[in-house]
């Protein structure tokens, strides 16, 4: 199965393949997407499919057009929520200019040689947008292995870099296995690694960011950590597991994946509140998070709202903003699927998304500006372009 999907005036092309096998999805996305004039295309390719396969197979297919894109966690696709399948979005040449670049190595990753490629990046933009009108605006794209635990250092590397241009992404995902993720670039699958894109569109667009919780009066202070291995240990002085489970009010004998996805945890960084979701306990009583963590980090926990009402009105608040949104290219939770999955909420979120055409993927932690997060919607909304009067 192969739908092709064209957003509006064809400014960005949607693919998606269901089959068998890695060379029979590359040969459809490839079908879908070849008569279109194309500066780049992304692909979001589901474990089901061994990625080293199905890129060097589209790649092959597509020579003379860049690919990058990473593994999932769940798709997301002009149908809603899926699985199983690979989504893909032709960007039009007409109306975007791009530039990337690999970050290899991330285990012995160092600030400075990423700022020393950024800026190598930054350069190779500025030649190819030195055509573009002034009005056009420019943003980034990160795909990076969500199982380094290195995002918020690739982030501030990238981000001391970039200077104004702001950044949204997301981490790979391994399904619900949490073992091997990927991201592709130049023909190649690569773990330990992610790929930075800049793109440059006489588009209008809009970065956002979603979640559906509000923080209470409770607060917690994690008083040891192993902040390396992003693992806390001690929450006010006490076994980490058995504080968070008093706090949130659930049994430790029952934290699972599905009671982390109902119970985040926020930090406020910079007036704003942001989830720090725990991805295991550990057979010591410990946590491992999803993101950084530090010793003295005050932790709130959260309060629930209506995911399906709070995405609806962060939808309606961005049209409302940038006028007709063509495509929401969005990069979400995988805990945020799990937990409105446990509110039986998931036809009424991905018909939500259908209609509002969000294409992406579910991932390990979001990228938003400056910031990695954890049980969140992050994108960028694409606006309409403009038709001349006859």
């Amino acid at each position: 199965m192969a739908e092709k999907h064209n957003g509006a005036a064809d400014s960005i092309v949607v693919a998606q393949a269901k089959t068998d096998g890695p060379r029979e999805a590359a040969d459809e996305i490839a079908r879908q997407l070849a008569s279109a004039n194309l500066a780049m295309i992304t692909v979001f390719v589901s474990p089901f499919y061994d990625p080293e396969i199905f890129i060097a197979e589209l790649s092959r297919r597509m020579p003379d057009i860049p690919i990058f894109g990473c593994t999932t966690a769940g798709e997301l696709s002009p149908a809603g929520w899926d699985e199983d399948s690979v989504v893909a979005m032709g960007f039009d040449a007409a109306d975007f200019v791009i530039a990337a670049r690999p970050l290899l190595d991330l285990s012995t990753f160092r600030v400075d040689r990423g700022r020393s490629i950024c800026t190598e990046l930054q350069q190779e933009f500025a030649q190819r947008t030195e055509q573009c009108d002034p009005a056009d605006e420019s943003f980034g794209l990160l795909f990076i292995d969500g199982m380094c635990q290195r995002e918020e250092t690739i982030m501030s590397a990238i981000y001391a870099s970039l200077g104004d241009i702001p950044i949204v992404g997301g981490s790979a995902g391994d399904g619900l296995r949490f073992e091997k993720s990927w991201v592709f670039h130049n023909g190649k699958a690569y773990t330990d690694a992610a790929v930075v894109i800049l793109i440059r569109t006489r588009l209008p667009f809009r970065l956002f960011k979603c979640d559906h919780f509000e923080p209470t009066a409770t607060k917690m202070v994690v008083t040891e950590a192993d902040i390396e291995r992003r693992i806390v240990k001690e929450i006010n002085a006490e076994p980490a597991a058995l504080e968070y489970s008093r706090a949130v009010g659930l049994s430790d004998s029952k934290l699972e994946l599905f009671s982390f996805a109902a119970h985040p945890l926020l930090v406020r960084v910079g007036g704003a509140y942001y989830a720090r979701s725990i991805q295991r306990t550990n057979a010591d009583g410990s946590l491992q998070f999803f993101c950084a963590i530090d010793e003295g980090m005050v932790l709130t926990v959260a309060r629930e709202r209506d995911p399906i009402d709070a995405t609806r009105d962060a939808f309606e608040e961005i049209a409302h903003d940038l006028g007709e949104v063509s495509v929401f290219i969005g990069f979400e939770c995988v805990l945020r699927r799990l937990d409105v999955e446990q509110h039986q909420l998931s036809r009424e979120m991905s018909e939500l998304y259908r209609r509002n055409n969000v294409i992406g993927f579910q991932t390990y932690g979001e990228q938003y500006r400056s910031m990695h997060v954890n049980q969140t919607l992050t994108g960028v909304a694409i606006g309409k372009r403009a038709v001349a009067s006859p």
